[in-house]
Formats: C-alpha cells, sequence, structure tokens
C-alpha cells in the first residue's frame, strides 16, 4: 500500500488549548491546514476542539515534539508552563525542543513576542531595530529565547516573531484585562485600572493578532529565514479609552479604582502569577507603544476589528455581559480600518 502525501499543509501546534495559540490553530483550519496539537491532556481537549489533530505528548519531551512535527511545514510555539510555575527553568528547554524538531523536518517557527524584550531606554516609541535591554527575570529570557531563534535561522530554519501588546480577546488565557481590569462571571460595576491617570498603553484584540500572523504565513515565500514585525493593536492614549470603550458596550460609565499592586507585592513570594504580575510593573507607568511601519509596508494594513466589537466579544465570552449569550468563537477576525481605544471615545 502506497501512502499519498498530504495535500493540506501541516502545522504543529504547541499551546493550542491557550489563547494566541488556539486562535492561530482555529484560523489555520478555516484556511485548510491539518493542525496538529501536543497537548499533556489530548483526550478532553480533542473534546472541546474536533477540528484538530490531538498527541497526547510534552512540549518538554524532545522525542514528543519531533513525531507530532513529522511532515509539518510550521510550528507554532506558543506554549507556557502551566500558571506560571519554574518559569525561568522550563521556558528555554521547550523552545530548544521546538527548534531541533523544526531543523529535522524543515519546519517554520512562529513565535509570538513580547515588549518585555525592551527596557525604558527603548521606551516610549518603539520599532523592531530598538535595542534589547531588559530589566525583568522574564525579559532577560525572552531575549534569549530569541537569540536561539536568530541562531537557528542562520543554520536554515525559518523563523517569524509577531510582537503586539497586551492580549485581550475571546479565550485570551491569562491577560491584564480579564485578571485585572474586570472580574470573569460578573457584570462589569466597576473596573481596576493598573496604570498611572494619563498613561497610555498598548492593547491587542487577539483575534486580530492571530489574523495578522495568517496573513504572514500566508506570505511565507516573501518572508526573510528571521522576520519580525511589531503590532499598532489598539493604542489608549491616556488610559481613558479603554474604560471610556467599555462603557458604551455596558451601557453605563463604570467606576473606575486602582489596581491593588500592594496585595500583588504581598502575595507575589506565594502565587506564582502574581509575581509575574508584579516584575512586568514598569510597562505600566509610562507610555510604551510599537510601531508598526515595518508591517504595513509588508502586508499594507494592519487587521483592526473596531474597538467596541472587539471589547464586546471579550466581554461576552468572560460572562461580563447581563444580556448577551457567550458567542461562538470565529475563527479569526479582521478590519480594514485601524481603530484605537482613544480614537473610538
Amino acid at each position: 500500500m502506497t501512502i499519498q502525501p498530504n495535500i493540506k499543509p501541516v502545522a504543529l501546534v504547541l499551546g493550542a488549548t491557550g489563547g494566541v495559540g488556539g486562535h492561530v490553530a482555529r484560523g489555520l483550519v478555516a484556511r485548510g491546514w491539518i493542525v496538529r496539537a501536543l497537548s499533556r491532556n489530548a483526550a478532553p481537549a480533542a473534546k472541546g476542539e474536533p477540528r484538530f489533530h490531538w498527541i497526547q505528548g510534552d512540549a518538554l519531551n524532545g522525542r514528543d515534539v519531533r513525531r507530532a512535527a513529522q511532515d509539518a511545514s510550521l510550528i507554532v510555539h506558543a506554549v507556557n508552563p502551566p500558571g506560571y510555575r519554574d518559569w525561568e527553568k522550563l521556558v528555554l528547554p521547550m523552545l530548544d525542543n521546538t527548534i531541533a524538531a523544526a531543523h529535522a523536518v524543515g519546519a517554520r517557527i512562529l513565535l509570538p513576542g513580547t515588549v518585555y524584550n525592551y527596557g525604558p531606554d527603548a521606551f516610549p516609541i518603539i520599532t523592531e531595530e530598538s535595542q534589547q535591554n531588559p530589566v525583568t527575570r522574564k525579559g532577560r529570557i525572552r531575549v534569549e529565547m530569541e537569540r536561539r531563534l536568530r541562531a537557528a535561522s542562520k543554520e536554515g530554519v525559518p523563523v517569524l516573531i509577531v510582537r503586539a501588546g497586551d492580549y485581550f480577546g475571546p479565550r485570551a488565557g491569562n491577560n491584564w484585562f480579564a485578571q485585572g481590569l474586570v472580574k470573569p462571571g460578573k457584570p462589569v460595576a466597576a473596573i481596576s485600572y493598573p496604570g498611572r491617570p494619563g498613561m497610555g498603553h498598548q492593547w491587542a484584540y487577539l483575534p486580530d493578532v492571530a489574523e495578522t500572523m495568517l496573513r504572514l504565513i500566508d506570505r511565507a515565500g516573501d518572508l526573510p529565514l528571521f522576520a519580525f514585525f511589531h503590532m499598532r493593536g489598539l493604542w489608549d492614549q491616556d488610559g481613558r479609552g479603554m474604560i471610556d470603550a467599555i462603557g458604551r458596550v455596558i451601557g453605563r460609565r463604570p467606576k473606575v479604582r486602582g489596581f491593588p499592586w500592594w496585595l500583588v507585592r504581598t502575595a507575589g513570594p506565594f502565587v506564582p502569577l502574581f509575581r509575574e504580575l508584579a516584575e512586568m510593573r514598569y510597562l505600566w507607568r509610562q507610555p510604551v507603544r510599537m510601531e508598526n511601519g515595518k508591517l504595513i509596508a509588508f502586508l499594507g494594513e494592519e487587521p483592526a476589528t473596531p474597538v467596541e466589537e472587539a471589547l464586546r466579544a471579550t466581554l461576552a465570552d468572560l460572562g461580563c455581559l447581563e444580556w448577551e449569550p457567550r458567542p461562538a468563537l470565529p475563527s479569526a477576525v479582521s478590519g480594514k480600518d485601524q481603530a484605537t481605544a482613544s480614537s473610538a471615545g
């Protein structure tokens, strides 16, 4: 019996149960890809998302990753240690396994990037060419991840990194919006805002992030071996734009109170997530904005869902709207006009 090669392209997604990994995986399926998803709990995950080909395995096990990557032309590395536990010990070994698998099968690596790579010397406007001088433990690890990816690209492994602001959106996983601004499962009565009054902040609607990545993958043949882009996302110029837009969606102006940083500092030694939040406080104390000129020059536009539409989908998914059921999740959402939280006000 002759085994016919796959007609459809194959992608391996590490982190398909998470926010960005799940959105990218669903978008790939919508574009006709075969999506394999590696998971330590494949059977229950398959019940939640039957369109993926689930494979039992662990991103920390190099043999599991290599086996799942067979015939793949793309590996989406969107995996993090659960609960942020032992982040500094586990992140780099997981990436090394992805690099080894990509090298073996000839796949491109897609990495969702972060702003953690940059320190205050690069603020307030960050481009792809800005110097990476991180001031946090997590930032230094992120820089090392990209250094290893750049080294891999010099050995022939194609790499794509897309950097964006703070994620929000349906099924977004751990993020400031769901864990700081609002309380999931409850109607929005008050907002805990982490930033200083009058300080700008950059957000990224997760379906737009996924769509941007997918459009770049659509043009993989035009990308250099090591490609990296910044997204503009939703720029809230004074911290009020996001709050006002939430008010328009819920039909009333919510109360605004300061984020309890004291609690985060106190509980940080005992709660890994709080420790991670405290380390990133510097990004809320000054404006930090990534420019997307390079992305626009390549794609012609950046996918941008109108802010109120994005917030309505996000709040409904979090159970924060009293009058709307949890929405069906689209594979990817995009818009023709660049929307900002501040201009929507």
